[in-house]
């Protein structure tokens, strides 16, 4: 008797934490495509949650420019830098290639604030904007040093965009588990991460991204309120090592969905990919924004 209630006092636990209907609709559009699929995704409010491939490893792309913002606003926190700070961003570190408006704007090089940074890093997803800042935090193992001891260990910012963009093969380098990016959010969302006004500074740069807008976005209403960052690899012999999404998107009924979707090494077209991550998002909204 004292066995079946100890089972009976944890069953509901699992059913709630990965409700069925949501996981086999998950497993149904993930299956669609030829790639690998991770999604973790959670309601704040209940922690209702569903995972696929949560546990496996994929490479980030532009995603880990989120970790890096929370890196820089963390020493800003300490006194160690300065919103309002200049930094000067020199023709060496602008990227030849890939997404860069500040290559666009300034190919000679240009003095920028870190608040500016920090806007080209997430709102635009610059790479040059990048690995300045990854620079000023003092180089990759710092940033990991610090995301490692705020408790998140399946993680891995290994490279700057620079070394990134000329070798497709680098970018396994930046990888995380899906689980792992969705605790990342979960923190930063809850406030453990930043103060408050840092918080609301990144979600913002976060809401206003412009690259990514069929992913997450690409499904919902045109008012929902999606802050999120995604990542993005170059195609190349049709190959697509990676199209990422990952953000806090707030439902219908004001609940927040956290949520990271990965897809990683295939050769479907970008309609697919991006609609792949679009309908998992349209899922969990319709499922859990009643």
């Amino acid at each position: 008797m004292k066995r079946f209630l100890y089972l009976l006092l944890f069953l509901p636990l699992y059913t709630f934490s990965q409700p069925q209907s949501i996981r086999q609709q998950v497993i149904k559009i993930a299956s669609g495509i030829k790639a690998q699929v991770g999604v973790s995704a959670m309601i704040v409010e209940t922690g209702d949650t569903v995972n696929y491939h949560a546990g496996d490893k994929f490479p980030m792309q532009s995603v880990y420019k989120l970790p890096i913002a929370i890196a820089v606003l963390h020493q800003v926190e300490l006194g160690r830098l300065s919103l309002n700070q200049r930094i000067k961003v020199s023709p060496a570190e602008i990227i030849p290639v890939g997404v860069s408006p500040i290559r666009d704007h300034y190919p000679h090089g240009v003095t920028l604030s870190i608040l500016e940074l920090l806007r080209y890093n997430i709102s635009d997803s610059d790479g040059s904007a990048c690995d300045v800042l990854i620079r000023i935090l003092g180089g990759c193992q710092k940033i990991n040093q610090y995301i490692h001891g705020v408790g998140i260990r399946d993680i891995a910012i290994s490279t700057t965009e620079m070394v990134q963009v000329s070798d497709d093969w680098v970018q396994y380098r930046n990888w995380v588990k899906p689980e792992a990016m969705l605790l990342l959010l979960k923190k930063f969302y809850a406030g453990l991460l930043l103060n408050r006004s840092h918080n609301e500074l990144l979600l913002n740069l976060m809401i206003k991204s412009g690259p990514g807008a069929k992913r997450l976005k690409g499904m919902l209403p045109a008012q929902a309120v999606v802050a999120h960052k995604p990542g993005s690899s170059g195609t190349h012999y049709g190959l697509t090592r990676a199209t990422n999404d990952v953000g806090i998107v707030t439902l219908p009924n004001n609940k927040h969905l956290l949520i990271a979707i990965f897809i990683a090494d295939t050769y479907a077209d970008t309609e697919e990919r991006e609609g792949v991550i679009a309908q998992i998002t349209k899922t969990a909204w319709d499922t859990w924004g009643k």
